[in-house]
């Protein structure tokens, strides 16, 4: 039982908290994109931003952890550009799903407690989304 146990943390080992709080399949994504990204640019931020971007494709992020997505693709408009993240620049969503529906980004901002959230727009909900998973990451690490 042990042995499962030392195996579960090291599976999770290496990976950033937010994932490592998250499903295998978030793990397993974000594991094989960054080692497959170090092999070809090295260890660094530029494996780092590909392991993310590969992620938010299949998951996205509520409060400290990651979640699979209904439907898989770019999270928002930055990730559906077709240049290299390197060469891009400008905001994202963070992880946020700001592809969703308006209905699922307010089930999100139910789950986080964000008030208001009825009578937000889209891009509110975007955003406050990005605050609530920003203070409970800050606050679970």
């Amino acid at each position: 039982m042990a042995s499962k146990a030392k195996q579960a943390d090291s599976f999770r080992s290496d990976v950033p908290s937010t994932v490592a709080r998250s499903d295998a399949k978030a793990v397993r994504t974000w594991k094989k994109t960054h080692d497959s990204a170090v092999e070809t640019y090295g260890e660094g931020q530029r494996a780092r931003r590909a392991a993310f971007a590969s992620l938010k494709h299949t998951h996205e992020k509520v409060g400290d952890h990651w979640e699979p997505k209904q439907d898989a693709g770019p999270s928002d408009q930055q990730a559906a550009q077709q240049a290299p993240a390197s060469r891009r620049g400008g905001p994202t969503a963070e992880g946020v799903d700001a592809n969703a529906s308006v209905s699922h980004l307010r089930e999100v901002a139910r789950r986080l407690e964000i008030p208001g959230r009825s009578t937000m727009k889209k891009a509110d909900l975007v955003e406050a989304i990005k605050k609530a998973n920003r203070r409970s990451t800050t606050k679970a690490r």
